[in-house]
């Protein structure tokens, strides 16, 4: 069965970037992990032991986090006065690996269901730039974590690639699953220690639809988004102000 996170308890992470769930809801948070497009936080990847077994899923991976070293690792980019543009390029890396409509399906359950299209994509976009805005706080985390990629397992149109993140002073297990989806591998949860991003979300949003209800979920969204934006501006306007 699988292991879920009380409200308020320790971190995990989220695929290489450090992500905080809803402080609303608790202060669960999404600590730093590695190793795919919202990949914030690994220094190098590297394999325990090439294999054969690890094809295109686990290529597709390690294509991403290579990218995001070369943004996160580039030293122009590291100039306060560029800060936005390694932000946008570290989405758009994150947006070509991540199926986030996907995980917001899948994080919202069977409330899913009951949804119009059109409530459908304003879930989606509320939840993706949710997740966007949350890791986007953690970009300056990287401390010189490692990524090694140790195997994965194909079941049709389905992978889960397995990896570990090599820190100073701790190693943790690092899962990612992915689907074939128009001819590339999209990833649509990440497993830290075995813990999983998207069952998370799905416990604490549907405390949320059983205690009050999906239009009190969606405005908690909107809210979130809302303050991000606020702090993002005024801190613009600081560094613009320098």
């Amino acid at each position: 069965m699988s292991r879920m996170h009380p409200l308020g308890s320790r971190d995990v992470g989220f695929p290489l970037l450090q992500l905080k769930a809803l402080r609303a809801l608790g202060s669960f948070s999404l600590g730093l992990a590695c190793a795919t497009s919202i990949l914030l936080g690994t220094s190098c990847t590297r394999d325990l032991k090439p294999s054969p077994a690890q094809g295109a899923p686990t290529e597709a991976m390690r294509t991403t986090v290579s990218q995001a070293l070369r943004v996160l690792q580039d030293p122009e980019l590291k100039k306060p006065e560029r800060a936005n543009e390694r932000v946008t390029q570290l989405r758009k890396i994150a947006d070509s690996r991540f199926d986030y409509g996907e995980m917001a399906k899948r994080s919202l359950g069977g409330q899913w269901d009951k949804l119009a299209e059109r409530e459908r994509e304003e879930f989606v976009g509320l939840f993706t730039e949710f997740l966007t805005a949350t890791y986007v706080e953690k970009i300056h985390s990287y401390s010189g974590e490692e990524v090694t990629f140790l195997s994965e397992r194909l079941d049709g149109n389905y992978a889960e690639v397995k990896s570990i993140m090599v820190g100073k002073k701790t190693e943790t297990p690092l899962d990612y699953r992915l689907m074939m989806k128009g001819g590339d591998w999209k990833a649509y949860d990440v497993l830290v220690d075995g813990i999983s991003l998207v069952q998370n979300y799905r416990g604490q949003f549907a405390a949320i639809l059983r205690s009050s209800s999906y239009e009190h979920l969606v405005q908690m969204l909107r809210d979130k988004n809302a303050q991000f934006n606020l702090k993002t501006r005024s801190a613009e306007t600081n560094t613009s102000a320098r």
